[in-house]
């Protein structure tokens, strides 16, 4: 016990997930590479790349040690510039190398705005929200200024500043307000349960997007009644063809475009929350922009596909302005909503653990202590010839049976049969 906390103390400490695909990209270093070289397969890489699973042991070392930054990088570049640094793009597909989208062109405000987890819908919507990249949320307690905020505090800065442009986010990638505003509730709700986790991580803002996106996009939504059928669209022609034409896109490409195009990520980082490869994000960009095209003539006139992305942000952004989407309720009624949920969780385990204790000594009890060998069912049995008996009897058989049977003899004590 003593070596293994030992062992654990002294292992290398990892970046976030999305942080560590990020390093590997900057390093030119694919998949395959990273997994040959520590002695695993492609899954596995891509496992630890999106928080499924950690490195461990040697594995651990020699993982820090491929995708550890460079020293010189890192004594030239501030804490905040190396976390909002662009990646290189890249390689776009042979097919058609002037659609992948360009992430080098945005300026130091757009990353340290996105590094604070403010998106550009979201900043669109709510001027008044703080893109303060200084405050940022740790474990335990974080430090504005002077003053120590408790967790509690904290998650609640972060669900005032974060809340309400994550609904109107979640409006645009299923089209139902409701829906919206349950998917972000759920993903702070689950965000406070595992608050430890996500305080320490490098864009809680991004954790908790991600979180919203999933719960909104799944599928089972679609047996539910009220959510079976999106909202009425807006009123408006031209937001009403962008909110059509978004909604006509399957959810993956959906969500690349609203990510993209509307909150302000990169292409990696679109490709990291997506769960996909930077070719495959790439590819479902330009097939969305492609479809979206089609319903908006001003975005098939576009020049450049740096165009295009500029002009699908102003399109979202007043798509997103536009619609009255309902007010996410308050943080502490959220706080105490994952309290009651985990509360409940565990009540019910541990009724599910007592029935099936009860339950378990109920069958010993009235189980049978010995082998009983069950009797077999009758079966009819075919081909056996039918048992012996009395022979039919004939017309001078029953003829005497009568007479015997009416008539008493005389004398012994013996019937004395009379034939005539």
């Amino acid at each position: 016990m003593t070596r293994s906390t030992t062992d654990e103390a002294a292992a290398p400490q990892l970046p976030s997930p999305k942080e560590r695909r990020r390093l590997r990209e900057a390093k030119s270093l694919s998949e395959e590479q990273v997994a040959a070289a520590v002695g695993v397969t492609r899954a596995t890489v891509r496992s630890w790349e999106t928080g499924r699973t950690s490195p461990r042991g040697r594995k651990r070392a020699l993982y820090a040690k491929l995708i550890a930054p460079e020293p010189e990088a890192i004594a030239t570049t501030a804490p905040a510039a190396a976390m909002t640094a662009p990646t290189p793009a890249p390689k776009a597909p042979e097919t058609a190398p002037e659609a992948v989208p360009q992430t080098a062109s945005k300026t130091a405000p757009e990353s340290a705005a996105e590094t604070a987890g403010e998106s550009a819908v979201e900043s669109a919507v709510d001027r008044n929200t703080d893109t303060d990249t200084g405050t940022e949320v740790r474990a335990g307690a974080e430090a504005v200024g002077e003053r120590r905020l408790s967790p509690a505090e904290a998650f609640d800065e972060l669900y005032t500043r974060t809340a309400p442009g994550l609904v109107r986010q979640a409006y645009l990638l299923t089209g139902r307000r409701a829906l919206a505003r349950e998917s972000v509730e759920r993903a702070f709700q689950l965000a406070w349960h595992r608050w430890p986790e996500v305080a320490v991580d490098r864009d809680p803002a991004g954790w908790i997007r991600a979180a919203a996106y999933e719960y909104a996009m799944s599928p089972w939504h679609r047996l539910r009644r009220a959510h079976r059928h999106p909202d009425a669209p807006p009123t408006e022609p031209g937001k009403r063809a962008l909110f059509d034409a978004l909604l006509d896109l399957p959810p993956a490409y959906r969500r690349t475009l609203l990510l993209y195009d509307g909150v302000g990520l990169d292409l990696p980082e679109t490709a990291a929350e997506t769960e996909a490869s930077t070719p495959a994000a790439a590819g479902r960009l330009m097939t969305a922009r492609a479809a979206v095209a089609e319903q908006l003539p001003e975005l098939a006139s576009a020049a450049t596909p740096a165009e295009q992305s500029a002009l699908l942000h102003d399109r979202l952004g007043g798509l997103a302005r536009a619609e009255h989407v309902p007010v996410p309720r308050p943080a502490r009624a959220v706080r105490t909503g994952s309290e009651d949920r985990a509360r409940l969780w565990t009540r019910a385990a541990v009724a599910g653990v007592a029935l099936l204790i009860a339950v378990t000594g109920l069958t010993l009890h009235t189980a049978p202590t010995h082998y009983e060998p069950p009797i077999s069912p009758a079966e009819r049995v075919g081909g056996v010839p039918p048992r012996g008996g009395p022979q039919k009897l004939t017309a001078q058989d029953l003829k005497l049976q009568k007479t015997l049977r009416e008539q008493l003899a005389h004398g012994p004590e013996r019937l004395v049969p009379q034939l005539r």
